[in-house]
This record gives C-alpha cells, structure tokens and sequence, in this order.
C-alpha cells in the first residue's frame, strides 16, 4: 500500500492539541477528515511529534496509507481546499523504504518565542509569549548549556507525563535575541511532555535575574519538577522540523547541521 508523507503547517491557538478527541477541534481530525474526502475514504494520519493545545507548527511531518489512486498534487491542492484556513500542507512526497513519521526520527526541533518589551502585542498574541521583564538572553544561553547530553530531565517533565524513561539526549540549545524577541531553539532526541516549556519558564527565571545561571544545573541534579518555575505558556512554542536520516529524501532544516554527527545515525 503506498504510504504518503506531508509536511504540515499550523496555528495551534483553535484546537484542543494534535491528537483526535471526541467532540474537540483537534489538527488530527481536520487533517484526517480533509484527506478523507480527497481519498473517498477513511483516512487515519500518523505524525512526528504530538503538540499540545495551543501549539504551533512550523513544519510537522505526517505520513498516511491509502490504495486510492491520487497524484500527489491531487493530495497538495485537493487536501487544502478542505482544510480550514490555519492548516496548510506545505509539500507531499512518496515515502522511502520503511519510512515511520514518528519511528524513524532521529530528533526534534523546538522553537520557543519571547516577545520582550513593555507592551503586548496585537498581531503576535497568539504566536509569542510576552515578558515585560528585560531579559538577559546571553545568561539565559549560558543557563541552557548544562542542559546539553544526555540527562534525567526529571525537573522538567509534566507530572502526568506517561513515559517510562525522563532520560533524554538534548543535541543543542541556542538562545539569541532579535530585536523586541529573545529566542530559544532546541533539539533533542525526544522530548518528554512540557518538556520545552518548563525548560523555558526556567530559562525566563534566570534571564530575568530572579535565578543564577547555574540554576538549570542544580534542577537536572535535584530531580524535582515542584522545585522549578511554573510551565511557560503554550502560545510561545512551535514544532521547527524533524529531522531524518538521509536514505527517506526528507528536505532537511538548516539546524539539521549543528547535530553531531555520531546523533544523524540511524539505529
């Protein structure tokens, strides 16, 4: 059965998160019921990383298997039509060999957005979390380098986190300002739920001076979520892109390059 990859854009801010729910407005099940009509038949989306309610995509990867026969533009044009106006599917490929949106990830990219300055904004108030408080973004890249390897990130996980390991392996951290924004970027095998957001609402502790740079340290060595800060808000993050392993043809992010290199096998 031929399997289909897309890449997909979004504004999380209407939906209740990416997985189907009854009786919720969920990605999943716009995106499902989008393909389903392009296809004349049930259509069930597998993807990359699940996002929580509020969330947004700069480049989530999805893949489904159909038998119907549909060219990929049929897939590309066809499944925007039926999407509403905060969905869009970005490009269609043909998948490679085994390809698993999820399984065959080797990491994930987070992008978190702080708009920093006085006043909130009207236009980004759903795409940015706003901090009146100065923040000092080279503390606060300083702050996250403790975070790099592979650590129990117990003090960063969400109390109803279901996996059976907090252990994660983080490739990189960047935090940089632009302008009114202060910036986070990180990669990780795999993140563990709230993961970027307790790492952030950390992060704004320590930029704001309410916390030393060595805070992010002492939290991977205590093990305690109840010891850091509160959980950032959701508006602020965005899936940046997945990244793969060379033999599934999956256009690659730029950040792609700051992984080590023994971190772009597949095993």
């Amino acid at each position: 059965m031929p399997r289909i990859v897309l890449g997909i854009e979004y504004d999380g801010s209407a939906y209740a998160g990416w997985q189907w729910q009854a009786g919720k407005r969920t990605l999943q099940g716009e995106l499902q019921a989008a393909l389903s009509k392009i296809a004349a038949e049930p259509v069930t989306v597998h993807c990359a990383g699940r996002t929580d309610a509020g969330v947004h995509a700069l480049e989530q990867i999805v893949h489904f298997d159909c038998e119907v026969p549909r060219d990929l533009r049929a897939w590309l044009m066809g499944g925007n039509s039926q999407l509403p106006d905060d969905i869009r599917i970005i490009w269609v490929k043909l998948a490679i060999g085994d390809f698993h949106a999820r399984y065959s990830a080797i990491a994930r990219f987070y992008r978190y957005v702080i708009l920093n300055r006085a006043m909130k904004s009207a236009l980004l108030r759903t795409q940015a979390t706003w901090c009146y408080q100065p923040l000092d973004a080279d503390k606060m890249h300083e702050a996250a380098q403790h975070l790099i390897g592979e650590h129990d990130f117990s003090s960063f996980r969400a109390q109803g986190c279901q996996s059976k390991s907090p252990n994660r392996l983080m490739h990189f951290i960047d935090v940089y300002r632009q302008d009114d924004r202060v910036i986070i970027d990180i990669c990780a095998n795999a993140f563990l739920h709230h993961m970027v957001r307790n790492i952030a609402g950390v992060l704004i502790e320590i930029g704001s001076g309410k916390q030393p740079v060595d805070w992010t340290a002492q939290l991977l060595a205590i093990k305690d979520r109840a010891q850091a800060a509160m959980t950032a808000p959701p508006h602020g993050l965005h899936l940046g892109g997945v990244f793969y392993p060379d033999c599934y043809g999956i256009a690659k992010h730029p950040l792609f390059n700051k992984l080590p290199v023994d971190a772009r096998r597949f095993d």
